[in-house]
């Protein structure tokens, strides 16, 4: 329950308990429309959005924003639209809810099955991420849930905007606009009662950086799904071929280095070391990476600078690279144990026993080969969205979609029968 002296949201709770309800039952048909009238209401909107979103840029590069959050702060048009296409995705997927997951008949003519239903209430908490005040409310309304926002000052003119037009566009088509919330206005105090609103929330999620995460994990009593940070990596094997590692390691490095699927640690076999970091390094090096090697690192390439000992655990979430020389494929799993968080790794390599070994002894929500951690994500992985890329073991790993923000219940059908 709330504590006695923390009023502030209780009315925002219970509206969203109100109208969780009413999704619980909503038809499928239904859901799929207001997801509609919210693409249309981004696409119609963008200069408005677009206007708030260059006020916040504006408070964040004076505010001192690192580039990344800058990044992931920033929309423009075709990030407007990406997200309206996501939300038209999702109306396409199966609505899970009412899904049977098992079933089965008792001899006594007893007939059992579990289904799914949706949590109820979702509250997420998260940082300069507009696009996320768009993408869980949709993913939370087709999967049947209402959802509390925390957006964080750094997007509050964005969110404001984005949450009113989400409001706007479920009301149209009849649904409760207690729906989609935010708690922003209460600033932190806000945040710190939704932690702290077991009774009213199913189900926290967070969604920034470690810092966030770590806070919210230990300070909530409301159950959390943990978002984790993504200290990436990708090892290059004895056989791997030298285009795929140029092209894999770029991509997974420089195609958005602000998001937790970017490469931040490169691991080289060191009997492919001479032959493969010159190329991978140029052309990370040319695009503006800042490498950190390690001593058998900057013997091949001097460019590199020194890493330190606090390299191997960085999310550096811009355009900087650890990279380390490891002597075998053993070392360099030994190495993910020690430093990963657990997200995406990679190994590129041409020996079908070394794939196979890297996919069963590396322990991470997402292990690849001969592929880029950038696939690492909802939309890729055809979820339309993502709530977030979970790291955890309990209910949900990976990049999570609409399965992932439901639970099950037993449905128990009988025809008079009494347990002997």
């Amino acid at each position: 329950m709330l504590p006695t002296d923390a009023p502030q949201i209780t009315p925002i709770l219970e509206a969203a308990r109100t109208a969780a309800r009413t999704l619980a039952t909503t038809p499928t048909g239904l859901k799929n429309k207001a997801l509609h009238s919210i693409a249309a209401a981004l696409r119609g909107s963008a200069a408005e959005i677009l206007a708030a979103n260059a006020l916040d840029l504006t408070a964040g590069t004076e505010n001192g924003l690192p580039t990344g959050m800058l990044d992931r702060l920033r929309l423009d048009d075709a990030r407007i639209d990406a997200l309206a296409d996501a939300v038209l995705e999702i109306s396409l997927l199966a609505d899970p809810v009412g899904e049977v997951v098992r079933g089965s008949s008792l001899p006594n003519g007893v007939r059992i099955s579990q289904v799914r239903v949706p949590f109820g209430v979702v509250g997420v908490i998260y940082e300069a991420r507009p696009n996320v005040t768009v993408d869980i409310a949709a993913l939370a309304l087709k999967s049947g849930n209402a959802v509390v926002l925390r957006g964080g000052s750094a997007a509050e003119n964005t969110n404001r905007v984005l949450v009113g037009l989400l409001q706007a566009a479920t009301l149209q088509v009849g649904l409760p606009a207690a729906c989609v919330q935010t708690i922003d206005p209460a600033g932190r105090a806000g945040a710190t009662e939704l932690m702290q609103a077991r009774g009213h929330v199913d189900v926290l999620i967070p969604r920034g950086s470690a810092g966030l995460i770590q806070a919210v994990v230990t300070q909530s009593t409301v159950p959390v799904i943990e978002t984790g940070a993504g200290v990436v990596h990708i090892f290059l094997d004895e056989s791997a071929n030298p285009q795929w590692a140029v092209d894999i390691v770029h991509n997974s490095k420089v195609h958005r280095p602000s998001v937790c699927n970017a490469l931040e640690t490169l691991l080289v076999h060191e009997a492919a070391a001479a032959r493969l970091l010159p190329g991978v390094l140029a052309k990370l090096s040319k695009s503006g990476v800042t490498l950190h090697g390690d001593e058998r690192v900057r013997a091949i390439y001097p460019a590199a600078v020194p890493a330190t000992s606090e390299d191997w655990s960085a999310e550096y979430l811009g355009l900087e690279l650890a990279v380390a020389v490891v002597d075998s494929l053993d070392a360099a799993i030994a190495h993910i144990r020690r430093y990963s968080t657990g997200h995406t790794e990679s190994i590129i390599t041409n020996d079908i026993v070394n794939a196979d070994r890297f996919l069963n002894e590396v322990d991470s929500a997402a292990v690849m080969v001969n592929a880029s951690t950038r696939f690492t994500d909802g939309g890729e992985f055809g979820f339309g969205a993502e709530v977030g890329i979970s790291t955890q073991k309990l209910h949900a790993r990976g990049p999570m979609g609409l399965p992932e923000l439901t639970s099950t219940k037993w449905i128990v059908r009988g025809s008079g029968q009494v347990r002997a």
